[in-house]
This record gives C-alpha cells, sequence and structure tokens, in this order.
C-alpha cells in the first residue's frame, strides 16, 4: 500500500473502528489454521490442551499488539520493525533484523505458505500429497515463482488474489465449522472428541513447540499496528480494534479447532500420514466433493498470504537501503515495470530452495523463532524511548503499560528457551545465520558509512 501523505507529513487518518477490525482479522487468517493443527495435536495429544494453547497464543498476540501500536502510532515509517529497532536501539541492531528478513524470515514463510498450497492442490484432485512428496513441493515452489513474476511484472493478479481472499477464508472457516456441528453427527462425530485425549506422554517442552506453531497462525497481528498512522482517533479506536480483531480471532481459531475435533478424534488429527485437517473433515462430511470445495478455498487463502509475504520485505530492503545500511541492488527497482525486482527473485529463490528441503513443521518453526525475537526487541524499545525521547508525540499509548508489553516480552522469552533446550541444533542454526548479520554489518556497512 502506497504511503500517500498529507500537506503535513502525516499519513491521512482514513480507517475507522471496524475497518480497523476487518484489517486485523483478514490480514491475519492464512494457512496456518488450516494446516497448523495437525502438529499441534501431534506434540500436545489432549483435546483440551490443545484449545488452551490456541487461547494462550491469542492472549500473547494480544499483548503484542497492544504495546506495539504505540511504537507506529509514533513512528508511521516505511519500513515497520526495521524503523522501531533502528529507533529504539541502533543502526546495527535494524540492519541484523533486516538481514534475517532477507536469508531467513522470508523465505521461511514463503516457504510455509507455499507447502500449503501445494498440499491442498493436490488434495483437491484426489492425490495423497504425503505419497506424493515432490509433486506436492514441486507445485509450492511453481506457486512462489508465479506470486515472484506477478510481483514483479506489477500485474493485477496479485490485487486480484488478495481482493477475494478476505471471502474465501472466512467462507471456508463459516462452511467448514457450520456443517461440521449442523450434519457431524450422522458422520461419526461426537462431543466425546472434544475430552478424550490420545495415548502418548506431554511433557513442557512439547507445549512450549506446539505454542510456537499456534504463533504461526496468529502471525500478521503487527500489520495493523503497522497502519495505526491512519487510524481515526487512534487512543480510542486503535486498543479497541486490536482487542476486539485479536477476541474475535482467537473465537474463530477456537471454534474451528473444535470443529476439527468433534468430526475426527484428535489421533485423527494427529496422524502424520493426514496433515490436511479442514480436507478430512471435508471429506468426513461431504465426501471429496467438500474436499475440493474447502481446498480451493485454502488454496486461495494461502496464495494471497504468498503474494502479500512477497510484497512485504521490499519494504524493509528500501528502507534499509536509503539509511546506507544496506545492498542497493537489493532494492534497485525495475526500469520498466518499477518493481524492485532483485529482493523478489531473492526471496523467491531462497523460499523455493527451502520449500524443496524442509518440512512444514521446520519452516513455519523456523520462521516464528526468527521473527518473534525481533518482535519482543522492538517492543522493548518502549520502555528505552519513553525514558530517552519523553517528548516523542504519541497519539497512542500501550495500554497496561509497563506490564502488558513485559507480558509480552517473557513469553517470547521463553519459547526461545524452551525451543533452545529441545530442538537445541535448529535453533541454534537459526541463531547463528541471524548473528552473522553482526560481522556483516560490521565490515560492510559501518566502515562505509563511515568513510562516506
Amino acid at each position: 500500500m502506497a504511503q500517500t501523505t498529507t500537506a503535513t507529513g502525516r499519513l491521512p487518518r482514513t480507517l475507522g473502528l471496524w475497518s480497523s477490525v476487518a484489517l486485523v482479522i483478514g490480514i491475519t487468517i492464512g494457512s496456518g489454521i488450516f494446516r497448523s493443527p495437525a502438529g499441534i495435536a501431534q506434540k500436545v495429544p489432549s483435546p483440551a490442551l490443545m484449545l488452551g494453547l490456541w487461547i494462550v497464543g491469542g492472549l500473547i498476540t494480544l499483548c503484542g499488539a497492544l504495546s506495539l501500536a504505540e511504537l507506529a502510532a509514533a513512528l508511521p515509517e516505511t519500513g515497520g520493525f526495521y524503523a522501531y529497532l533502528r529507533e529504539g536501539w541502533g543502526r546495527r541492531e535494524a540492519f541484523v533484523f533486516g538481514w534475517s528478513e532477507l536469508v531467513l524470515i522470508r523465505a521461511s514463510a514463503l516457504g510455509g505458505i507455499a507447502v500449503v498450497f501445494g498440499e491442498y492442490l493436490l488434495r483437491s484432485i484426489g492425490v495423497d500429497p504425503v505419497e506424493h512428496y515432490v509433486a506436492a513441493r514441486s507445485l509450492s515452489a511453481s506457486a512462489i515463482a508465479f506470486a515472484a513474476c506477478a510481483n514483479i511484472v506489477g500485474a493485477d493478479v496479485g490485487a486480484v488474489i488478495v481482493g477475494v481472499s478476505t471471502l474465501a477464508k472466512f467462507s471456508a472457516l463459516v462452511l467448514l465449522a457450520g456443517a461440521s456441528f449442523a450434519l457431524g453427527g450422522g458422520h461419526g462425530a461426537s462431543v466425546s472428541h472434544l475430552t478424550a485425549p490420545a495415548s502418548g506422554p506431554i511433557g513442557i517442552g512439547a507445549m512450549g513447540l506446539a505454542l510456537v506453531s499456534v504463533l504461526w497462525a496468529y502471525d500478521g497481528w503487527g500489520d495493523l499496528s503497522f497502519a495505526a498512522g491512519e487510524v481515526r482517533d487512534p487512543q480510542r479506536n486503535l486498543p479497541r480494534a486490536i482487542i476486539l480483531g485479536t477476541l474475535a480471532l482467537m473465537a474463530i481459531y477456537v471454534l474451528t479447532n473444535i470443529a476439527y475435533l468433534y468430526v475426527i478424534p484428535i489421533a485423527g488429527i494427529a496422524d502424520p500420514r493426514t496433515p490436511l485437517v479442514a480436507a478430512d473433515t471435508m471429506m468426513a462430511l461431504f465426501s471429496q466433493t467438500g474436499v475440493v470445495l474447502v481446498s480451493v478455498f485454502v488454496m486461495i487463502s494461502s496464495f494471497s498470504s504468498l503474494n502479500g509475504s512477497m510484497l512485504a520485505s521490499p519494504r524493509v530492503f528500501f528502507a534499509m537501503a536509503d539509511d546506507g545500511l544496506f545492498f542497493d541492488s537489493i532494492a534497485k527497482v525495475h526500469p520498466r515495470f518499477k518493481t524492485p525486482y532483485v529482493a523478489i527473485l531473492l526471496a523467491a529463490l531462497l523460499g523455493i530452495a527451502l520449500v524443496m528441503s524442509r518440512s512444514f513443521e521446520a519452516l513455519t518453526e523456523t520462521f516464528v523463532l526468527a521473527i518473534w525475537p525481533f518482535y519482543a526487541l522492538g517492543i522493548a524499545a518502549i520502555y528505552r524511548l519513553r525514558r530517552s525521547r519523553p517528548d516523542m508525540p504519541r497519539p497512542y499509548k500501550a495500554i497496561g503499560y509497563p506490564v502488558v508489553p513485559a507480558i509480552f516480552i517473557l513469553s517470547v522469552a521463553a519459547f526461545v528457551a524452551n525451543a533452545l533446550i529441545n530442538e537445541p541444533i535448529p535453533t541454534l542454526i537459526t541463531f547463528a545465520l541471524i548473528l552473522a548479520g553482526i560481522p556483516v554489518h560490521r565490515f560492510a556497512f559501518a566502515r562505509r558509512n563511515r568513510h562516506g
């Protein structure tokens, strides 16, 4: 979305309460709710705990969004978290975030979303994506390539898909939940599924890893905060929109998971041979016709998220290049199409490499573990900026300060520590790639800026 400014340089405030609530919900619902429950059930084979994790994830998200909105309203700049980190902590920390976006975060996000697209596409035509793994991943890679081409050329395809995707998301979830409760009784559904755990131990570590998968589904909560400068009466409407939108998301996610569990016992949801729980639910109710219908909705939703993710990182790279903190070639604009084609191509190539080599769970866990610590660091900047820049205009101040931001920061620290304990090797690799940005900044950009 282009940043159109008024004569005073401020973003025009055009978003009311309900349009802001719709924005929170629409941009957050993506592919996660249609795929993540399978992995969560494998780690936590208890319906009550599984539903509880969706509530906990929503509350963590709420604390983060309410806190982040203060920074977004005070610093309505292109680059989002890059700008918050730069102003709160300095250029090196901001660079490391952009570096991580380039080499890890964006590619993992593209891969995770594209996997869902490819798997549901195969399932819609009656082909098992688990048995035909290479075909599913090839379709996923093709979706990334197509989205990249659409964004480079600047075609209207992305805009059309974004326009219809919100309807597709809600239609899929309403159809799935409504049909499950109305028709499930005649197709093996049972209320007992909601209380009967599957066999197997449940540990704190597994619950922490399952929470990471939940947070993948909630990711997107920061986007309304990025638009805080465009919300009318932000002191009043911003917290209300975030609270109402997040509560609505929690309700939608919990209701959808109850529908899954009502139709399919948790052992069935956790079965690694059938990870597409939305398709399995519709298969039980409507046979292959239901699978095709929900798969089409999920594919539209996933491709829309893919397109949006492809658009996100160039804004960060542009802001960094303007600051002299990034490779100029990465932010290069195509002479004909006027799009950041190098950044898009690089993100697509890395996404394709990851989608062909890593599981859905590995991709989503890497994304959450890579970006959520930056969310926490950005929100921690609130404390520093209130001390160092007390006169900064703050149209909105974080509700519940200083407790609410602290809850979010401590929650992120807890699940990162849990990942280090329970999955040390992949977690350490993730952080090694992130921290590699420090020497890159020191030798490539700090010197360049110092010597002009």
